[in-house]
């Protein structure tokens, strides 16, 4: 659905400016990235919206087990297994928020947390708009103890996978969430 007014994506564009301002990267790459994104950042609010041609910021989720388990989608679309996430919308308020958002739509699973800091930023060609990039903010997103996932209408299948063990075919750039997720994971379970 387009978005007709561009204004519902002012808080959410200025939130991602001031996350992506202040985030250290987990990587040289993602060093690159978030500067390459906080440069279509510079667009105004329209970055944050699939309309943009030039390409849009959108937001991601690696959910974690308490156990280390990573759970992906295998996409309808791509037929790659992926992290969970996707497009912000016009009430996100923040890329936090839309990253929890997207996991729990995605996952059905119920009390979600999400580190509030970005655990990596991707850029990639999509097929919106006839052709685009998604500016990808990813986040480390814990599940609780027995959690158990339901299969949405966007993914085909969902599986838990031990970070050694990933499914193929992998979607470009997933793999390299697993290091900075598990790190996460490892600071919550030590508090």
């Amino acid at each position: 659905m387009p978005d007709t007014d561009l204004t519902t994506y002012a808080d959410l564009h200025a939130d991602a400016v001031a996350a992506l301002s202040r985030w250290t990267a987990t990587s040289p790459a993602a060093a690159a990235n978030r500067d390459r994104t906080l440069a279509l950042l510079a667009d105004g609010p329209v970055a944050m919206s699939r309309t943009h041609r030039a390409g849009h910021v959108t937001a991601s989720a690696l959910v974690l087990d308490p156990d280390g388990r990573v759970l992906l989608c295998l996409h309808g679309k791509i037929r790659r297994w992926v992290q969970l996430g996707g497009h912000c919308e016009p009430g996100d308020r923040t890329l936090v928020a839309a990253a929890l958002r997207e996991a729990t739509e995605e996952s059905g699973i119920a009390g979600l947390t999400v580190e509030p800091e970005p655990i990596d930023v991707d850029i990639h060609q999509v097929a919106c708009q006839g052709g685009s990039f998604h500016y990808d903010v990813r986040y480390a997103v814990l599940a609780p103890a027995g959690a158990v996932e339901q299969v949405s209408a966007e993914s085909e299948a969902l599986g838990w996978f031990p970070p050694d063990r990933l499914p193929e075919p992998l979607a470009h750039a997933t793999a390299q969430l697993v290091p900075p997720a598990l790190a996460v994971l490892a600071r919550h379970a030590a508090h």
